[in-house]
């Protein structure tokens, strides 16, 4: 692990409290290159442009297939040139902070845009893009009526073409990218989001057709003819990415000057990938100090155990949810709005009871246990609560918005604040499931920068993980290295990283407000403001601008990539 002083590491654990420290003593002037744009185009002016971009940002499929051609990313990437061509013309230095907080997630949201067509280019570098739209497919319930079949029986009809094509746009595969396809195609994990269940997992996007022509020779024969073709192409595709797996050299990650410009014009921290490392390493042991005296603190207590039946996991579940729900409210934690069902069936949960033949996998291990950390995450207050209030949200530009720094950084946020407000004082054990869960996303951090820094590959990052992580399993470490290496950078670290920002703009607010701070009114806020990256929040709520006041400094990515060998818009 890279040391780092400790003048160095103080620096950055203290940097969250410098904006309230101002009110004991002046603040040194920001320094500031440049400032809001100070055109004349009015917000309303905004609102249009921000909505017919949202509109065009995702490509319309025709019979469920996205053109990427050369031809259709050449004149996309045009498109996107004249959305962007009309953000210097608008009069932001004249509108108040919410609607430059609005500009600047707009302005986000089309830098990310420029990112994927000119950087990440997964239709040319990554064949798992196109692996996962056919698994989907795939899990289709059958059977199917009228438009639906119709709808679905053109789709199976593209495959072939669809396969042939993604041969053509596949120029430059990464490796790890070529890996980890390879092995999705003919291999299940366990661990996939959004798959039917099955006693025997089908063996990747083969064995799920193959699953789904067993359903369909007994309920929709008809469609035979176009999945048996779909098979053979689908194992033809593969045959050609093992064939050509030799020449797939290209190093997956997007490197360190591009990694950075996403940080700062994407996702809008104020860190570079540096300090983000740096961060990590120390949430990593200190995790593990937690984890190693929360043990010797529990050590005469008998461990946790699995679950003898799928019946005992389900009163678990049911026992976890009435408990945190009496807590939140209890506490007085956050609101539970009428609209938010009442029972955790309803609200739904993140593990299901599976029975499998190696045993449980990592989450698990851990649900499994207990289920309060990952419905805390996931469930309630995380993520199914975070976006039942997040479509109540009617913003004409923030509803539209969700960035992981705060959807993953709040998930992360509730497991230790949980742990603090005391929800586990009656639940010793549980807290050492907390722990565990800290120390895997503060590993993920630091794998996920080194991979798209080129750094470490996914499987030095899969021995990293697990050499850091209890219960830590090859196929959860395989499925998350995948996720973060594909896609757009920095997803895995949004995880510590935005649970930081988080605290540190609650530390804001209370010491801005002192006693008049409510921890339930700061939730709320953020659970009705939109999910926009932490530090345009920040700026929203309490008017701190030292992190914005950097984020004003723009540089194009053709200007940032120019002599680095990438992003040249010329290339697929």
């Amino acid at each position: 692990m890279r040391m780092v002083s400790l003048a160095t590491l103080a620096m950055l654990i203290a940097a969250p409290c410098a904006p309230a420290l101002a009110q004991a003593a002046p603040a040194a002037p920001i320094e500031r290159s440049v400032g809001p744009p100070q055109g004349s185009a009015a917000y309303a002016e905004l609102v249009t442009l921000f909505t017919q971009f949202n509109e065009w940002k995702s490509p319309k499929p025709v019979n469920g297939i996205v053109d990427y051609s050369p031809a259709t990313v050449a004149r996309r990437r045009a498109e996107l040139a004249a959305f962007q061509a009309k953000l210097p013309g608008f009069g932001v230095a004249g509108w108040d902070r919410h609607q430059q907080v609005d500009y600047l997630a707009v302005r986000a949201q089309m830098d990310l845009q420029d990112f994927t067509l000119n950087i990440t280019k997964p239709w040319a570098r990554d064949p798992g893009m196109y692996v996962d739209e056919l698994q989907r497919l795939a899990y289709s319930d059958l059977p199917l009526d009228g438009a639906q079949r119709s709808a679905f029986q053109a789709r199976l009809k593209t495959i072939p073409a669809y396969l042939q094509q993604a041969r053509i746009n596949l120029d430059s595969v990464a490796a790890d990218y070529a890996d980890l396809a390879i092995h999705s195609l003919s291999n299940g994990d366990g661990v996939g989001h959004g798959m039917p269940y099955r006693a025997v997992e089908p063996a990747g996007l083969i064995g799920w057709f193959a699953d789904l022509r067993a359903r369909a020779e007994s309920q929709q024969p008809e469609l035979l003819p176009d999945i048996d073709a779909a098979q053979q192409a689908i194992a033809g595709f593969r045959d050609w990415l093992v064939t050509e797996r030799p020449g797939m050299t290209a190093a997956a990650g997007v490197g360190k000057p591009a990694y950075d410009w996403f940080l700062h014009h994407v996702r809008l921290m104020p860190y570079t990938s540096d300090d983000i490392v740096t961060l990590a390493e120390r949430e990593l042991e200190r995790h593990w100090a937690n984890y190693t005296t929360e043990r010797h603190r529990n050590r005469n207590l008998p461990e946790l155990q699995l679950p003898g039946s799928g019946e005992e996991y389900e009163a678990q579940l049911a026992g976890t949810d009435a408990k945190i729900r009496a807590w939140l409210k209890d506490e007085e934690i956050i609101t539970i709005p009428d609209y938010i069902p009442g029972t955790y069936q309803e609200v739904g949960f993140n593990a299901p009871w599976v029975v499998r033949p190696k045993g449980p996998m990592f989450w698990e291990q851990v649900q499994f246990r207990d289920a309060s950390p990952d419905h805390l995450h996931a469930t309630f207050p995380g993520h199914r609560f975070d976006g039942m209030t997040g479509q109540r949200v009617t913003h004409p530009i923030r509803r539209h918005i969700s960035d992981s720094g705060r959807t993953e950084g709040w998930g992360f946020y509730l497991e230790e604040a949980a742990l603090q407000l005391g929800l586990f004082d009656d639940r010793p054990r549980t807290r050492e499931l907390i722990y565990i869960f800290g120390l895997f996303r503060a590993a993920r951090t630091i794998g996920d920068v080194k991979m798209q820094r080129n750094e470490m590959t996914v499987g030095q990052a899969m021995a990293f993980w697990k050499e850091w992580t209890p219960y830590l399993d090859d196929d959860v470490a395989r499925v998350d290295a995948g996720i973060y290496i594909r896609r757009p950078p920095g997803y895995g670290m949004t995880y510590t990283i935005g649970a930081m920002q988080l605290q540190k703009m609650m530390v804001d607010r209370k010491r801005q407000l002192g006693d008049a701070f409510s921890i339930r009114d700061f939730h709320d806020y953020l659970m009705n403001t939109g999910r926009l990256p932490v530090s345009l929040l920040r700026y929203d709520l309490t008017g701190h601008d030292d992190e914005i006041g950097k984020l004003w400094r723009h540089v194009p990515l053709a200007q940032a990539m120019a002599g680095t060998g990438k992003g040249t818009p010329s290339g697929q």
